[in-house]
């Protein structure tokens, strides 16, 4: 189908330039570049970023050291003293 669209200059100049340097008409990669706005457009509608359960509560018991371990595995273990 043929259409008129008024483009930019600068733009159009580059749209050129990027059709000549991959071989294809300037038809094809406008094409492509509005299929490509169009999926991303849709989505960033469609994808939701889904909201993750939290816990209150909890922590760390006194005198345990994350930094530690071989203490926290005994701890685990049930092999060493836990505070």
């Amino acid at each position: 189908m043929r259409t008129t669209v008024r483009l930019n200059e600068e733009l159009l100049t580059a749209a050129k330039a990027h059709a000549a340097r991959t071989g294809r008409t300037l038809t094809a990669i406008l094409e492509d570049a509005l299929r490509a706005l169009l999926i991303l457009e849709s989505r960033k509608k469609t994808e939701t970023v889904p909201e993750l359960p939290t816990y209150g509560g909890g922590g760390v018991l006194p005198g345990v050291d994350l930094d530690n371990s071989a203490d926290l595995l005994d701890i685990m273990e049930g092999t060493g003293a836990a505070p």
